[in-house]
């Protein structure tokens, strides 16, 4: 049986008013995935299809936008999300012993998430800051220079982690 989501007046609003600056509710499109997202953590194949209704787009069309960006989540995640970059620049310069300490903090390898639903550990093409390698991201934070030491220190640090 497929269940629907429904999402609150508030959230409907808020896409019809983002909606409403555009000339094509498509346009749109990014922005509502990332309200979704804010609201629910990650857009499921229900409130993919709500919000493909509320843009007058086809959920095909809508999940195609979906897949295409890193940071829209189509499976479930924590409430932390640990993004490694795995870009050449940063494997270059430490990101693998980076991801090595991080997933045994965690006790999680890429793609997972921990037992407890708290942080998801994702590896993420590029961060946009290859002079700065290597390049980790937690939520919207970026740290930079992120090499064994930086790690353990800001790890030490953030009380997420």
């Amino acid at each position: 049986m497929k269940r629907s989501i429904s999402f609150s007046q508030a959230e409907i609003d808020e896409i019809r008013e983002m909606a409403a600056h555009y000339p094509d509710k498509s346009a749109a499109s990014i922005e509502t995935l990332k309200l979704v997202q804010k609201y629910h953590r990650w857009v499921s194949d229900e409130a993919l299809v709500a919000a493909a209704d509320l843009l007058d787009m086809s959920p095909a069309e809508l999940d195609g936008v979906a897949t295409f960006y890193n940071l829209i989540y189509r499976r479930p995640v924590g409430r932390q999300v640990v993004h490694c970059c795995n870009s050449v620049s940063c494997w270059m310069l430490g990101a693998e012993e980076t991801l090595e300490t991080i997933s045994a903090k965690l006790g999680i390898g890429l793609g997972e998430t921990t037992a407890d639903g708290e942080y998801t550990l994702l590896p993420i093409v590029c961060l946009g800051a290859c002079d700065k390698a290597p390049v980790l991201m937690i939520n919207d934070q970026t740290y930079f220079n992120v090499d064994r030491d930086r790690l353990n220190e800001l790890l030490e640090s953030r009380e997420e982690i």
